[in-house]
């Protein structure tokens, strides 16, 4: 194994300094926690019997005896999202593998999750990133309780596993672990399903043919198989260690699925205290920890988002990242993977070719993940090269011998979807930030081709998503143009995805014009080949330069060089008053309402776009 790379050094280092403070409070509260006994043993008879009163009548002899350890079980499940579909099942599953080996598992609470691919355009969508907080919010409250030992938490999508996490690690004294459900089998391939879109967005096919094409690419229980935010999540929690070494993308009810699901409950119990081998989460988690999953990120290319999320989950442990930490390690990490919408491979073709195994191990031997952090399996991420298969004899599914840990593959299966680090798609990572006089701004560049990473030309300015469907369908964005979509940030409206415009962008790009977008608002966890320059910060409501543009003023995004500037004179810049947005539409209706307090404090995109974490 490589000695790891100077520039992965120096990031964390200077993440660790930066942090020193913030961090020392913070372990200073978990080994305050650590250091007082179990809550229950400190909780009245009365405080007992009412957390005793709802337990599975098998297992209340345990719960009186005070020596078993006690696993709170935080689901997010519906049947809303498709990727939870399966949790339905999963907390008597896990309650029954608990008492295999002398531990006791409750339903500590659930948890909302809002399926962004529904609200997609939608109203709905203003509330999606500020469920995160929600979700924080309400593992407190399932956690609160004070009787548990450990912790499984059940959720995959996109602002579910940061709200787990941010929400659990409020309570950095107990062991924590994530439980995937895994994708839904392939469906229709996902360059078929964007070209039908395209066809849509010109009028060339009917609805009927559209939503039959979505519902064959989305047709069953699981993650939606594109390299999304929800999929990002799942490769970025085992390159962090807080999965079951290979968990992510296995397949929902299959037999693997079902060992994988009895192995967590029983490694919950073996590091859940009181036991020899207590792994609180608040100890696995560390500056390095961060840096192994900004550098995951970036050599698959994955979600935009999480430039926001991993700093929110990173401050939530006391640990601050910058924008710049991400730039400076994407210069160093090479792209490795092509899976849609960077590639045509799904992921599970991206599993079937070497998956998290193959990737973690080429990180590993190139020296740019840090192999000696703590992990829920073990100390060392090396064991994370390893996935899981069921032994051909051993008593089948239904026993826990059936499941083994084999080494993963030492190549590519398909290097048109997986390459070493020695020949990797790309030298640099899958993201890029721009500055200028326009502000911070992140770009994916994974799927952009290297021809449309540069484009200059006049701004065409608009602040709703509707009027840019209508300025399409009227046929009036023409020629090249760099399309403004301002006030869409976290203090205006909730900052939305912007998925919606994706179709409409690429027609206009195949038909030979050269676009760009710029927005304070986010893109989808699919972004894909339009050259897109978002999470602009200062946001256009905070009286950021989005707010100053016009229509025509010279814009420059330059993903080669990071480059996001106008080329206004400055006299006139400065004489420019800033436009104000018009946020009444997004004040009420649908829930929006209940947001305002959010809306008024939530911070900067580059600082997580927190609206509820203490300073």
């Amino acid at each position: 194994m490589a000695s790891i790379h100077p520039v992965v050094a120096e990031v964390t280092e200077r993440i660790a300094a930066r942090s020193h403070d913030r961090r020392a409070r913070y372990l200073a509260r978990m080994h305050a926690a650590l250091d007082a006994p179990a809550g229950r043993t400190r909780a009245s008879c009365a405080n007992l019997a009412h957390a005793f009163a709802g337990s599975d009548l098998e297992d209340r002899p345990e719960l009186k005896a005070m020596d078993r350890p006690v696993v709170g079980i935080v689901t997010a499940y519906n049947d809303m999202l498709s990727a939870h579909r399966p949790y339905e099942r999963y907390p008597a599953f896990l309650k029954a593998a608990l008492r295999e080996v002398g531990a006791i598992g409750q339903v500590a609470g659930g948890v909302p999750a809002m399926c962004d691919g529904v609200t997609q355009g939608r109203p709905g969508m203003e509330l999606s990133l500020f469920s995160r907080e929600v979700i924080a919010m309400s593992v407190a409250i399932a956690l609160a309780h004070d009787t548990f030992d450990g912790a499984l938490m059940l959720g995959i999508c996109d602002k579910i596993v940061p709200g787990l996490l941010m929400g659990a690690l409020a309570f950095p004294h107990l062991p924590v672990i994530l439980v995937p459900a895994g994708p839904m089998p392939s469906g229709l391939p996902n360059a078929e399903k964007s070209r039908i879109r395209q066809r849509f967005a010109e009028g060339l096919v009917s609805r009927e043919v559209l939503l039959e094409a979505e519902m064959t690419a989305y047709h069953g229980p699981g993650t939606c198989t594109f390299y999304g935010t929800a999929n990002s999540n799942e490769l970025l929690l085992e390159v962090m260690g807080l999965h079951l070494p290979g968990a992510a993308f296995v397949n929902p009810g299959t037999p693997l699925r079902e060992a994988l699901n009895r192995a967590v409950a029983h490694r919950i119990a073996a590091i859940a205290r009181p036991g020899d081998d207590h792994r609180p989460i608040g100890r696995v988690v560390d500056e390095r920890t961060f840096v192994n999953a900004i550098v995951g990120l970036h050599a698959t290319g994955g979600s935009t988002n999480h430039t926001l999320h991993l700093v929110a989950i990173a401050r939530a442990a006391g640990i601050v990242l910058r924008w710049q930490d991400f730039a400076d390690l994407s210069e160093v990490v090479p792209l490795l993977a092509r899976v849609y919408p960077n590639g045509s491979a799904d992921v599970n073709q991206f599993h079937a070719a070497g998956g998290c195994a193959f990737v973690i191990g080429e990180l590993l031997d190139a020296g740019l993940l840090h192999p000696d952090v703590e992990t829920v399996w073990g100390t060392g991420l090396e064991v994370y090269r390893q996935e899981p298969g069921l032994a051909e004899k051993g008593g089948g599914a239904g026993t826990g011998s059936a499941l083994e840990w084999r080494s993963g593959p030492g190549q590519s299966v398909d290097e048109d979807i997986l390459r070493p680090a020695a020949r990797p798609f790309a030298p640099n990572g899958g993201l890029r930030l721009l500055t200028g006089n326009l502000g911070q701004a992140v770009m994916k560049i994974s799927a952009v081709a290297p021809e449309h990473r540069r484009v200059s030309a006049g701004a065409r300015v608009f602040e709703s998503q509707e009027a840019v469907a209508a300025a399409f369908e009227a046929g009036t964005l023409e020629g090249d143009f760099v399309l403004v979509l301002r006030f869409q940030g976290p203090r205006a409206n909730g900052m939305p995805e912007l998925h919606r415009l994706t179709p409409l962008l690429g027609v206009l790009m195949d038909r030979g014009q050269r676009v760009a977008l710029l927005t304070d608002g986010r893109m989808s966890g699919a972004s894909g080949k339009v050259p897109a320059a978002i999470h602009a910060s200062p946001e256009a409501a905070a009286g950021g330069p989005l707010s100053r543009l016009r229509d025509g003023d010279p814009v420059l995004i330059d993903a080669g060089t990071g480059v996001l500037e106008t080329h206004v004179r400055p006299s006139e810049w400065e004489a420019r008053q800033p436009a104000r947005p018009n946020t009444a539409e997004s004040e009420e209706g649908l829930g929006r309402e209940l947001f305002a307090a959010f809306r008024r404090h939530v911070t900067a995109a580059d600082e997580g776009a927190l609206a509820n974490l203490p300073d």
